[in-house]
């Protein structure tokens, strides 16, 4: 739900489809903004339009600035994170991730309700009644506090992050928008030193 993870997203699927055989990708989710049913205030509001412009001028990314207009926004992530959480029990993480990315930065639909996070599933073709139980449970609320808490113990501050685990020892990856070869480079160099089967 970072706008500079929508940014990273093409190289992000550059970089995962280019790794090592070996490397077992893995999400852990942020959180970035707990549950908050309050409208967002104005001076963040204009916070998170200046980043839209930020990355669309210095990156390219497309946005749909209708969201601004078209929806009543709210600094509250933790939903679309029980989303994905839902949709993984029907094997459709990364699609969820994607449909909740596009709903928000192209189709100025807003991942803060429920609804909506509903729907995509549907578009999803998976089973929506399912969805929604798995959303409100205490098992995917219970999953979503293991990743925040992971996501703390990995040091991870900003978003987006990459973090490479080997033999229990965890690296920070550099990353960049514009090419997936540096953060390439680095995992292999970390392989390459602690004696991997690189």
């Amino acid at each position: 739900m970072c706008s500079w993870c929508w940014a990273y997203r093409p190289i992000l699927l550059q970089l995962r489809e280019n790794l090592p055989e070996a490397i077992r990708w893995q999400n852990v989710l942020g959180g970035l903004a707990p549950d908050n049913e309050q409208p967002m205030p104005e001076q963040t509001r204009l916070m998170v339009q200046g980043h839209w412009k930020t990355i669309q001028s210095s990156v390219g990314t497309e946005f749909n600035f209708d969201f601004w207009t078209q929806c009543q926004p709210r600094r509250d992530t933790y939903k679309a994170c029980r989303a994905v959480i839902a949709a993984s029990m029907q094997q459709a993480e990364e699609e969820m991730i994607e449909a909740i990315q596009k709903a928000y930065y192209l189709r100025a639909m807003n991942p803060s309700e429920p609804e909506t996070l509903a729907d995509l599933a549907a578009e999803l073709g998976l089973n929506r009644s399912l969805f929604v139980a798995e959303f409100f449970s205490t098992q995917t609320e219970a999953e979503l506090q293991r990743q925040l808490s992971l996501r703390a113990k990995l040091n991870v501050r900003s978003f987006p992050s990459l973090v490479l685990e080997h033999d229990s020892v965890c690296a920070s990856i550099a990353h960049e928008y514009q090419d997936f070869n540096t953060s390439l480079a680095e995992i292999k160099n970390a392989l390459e030193r602690h004696g991997s089967f690189l």
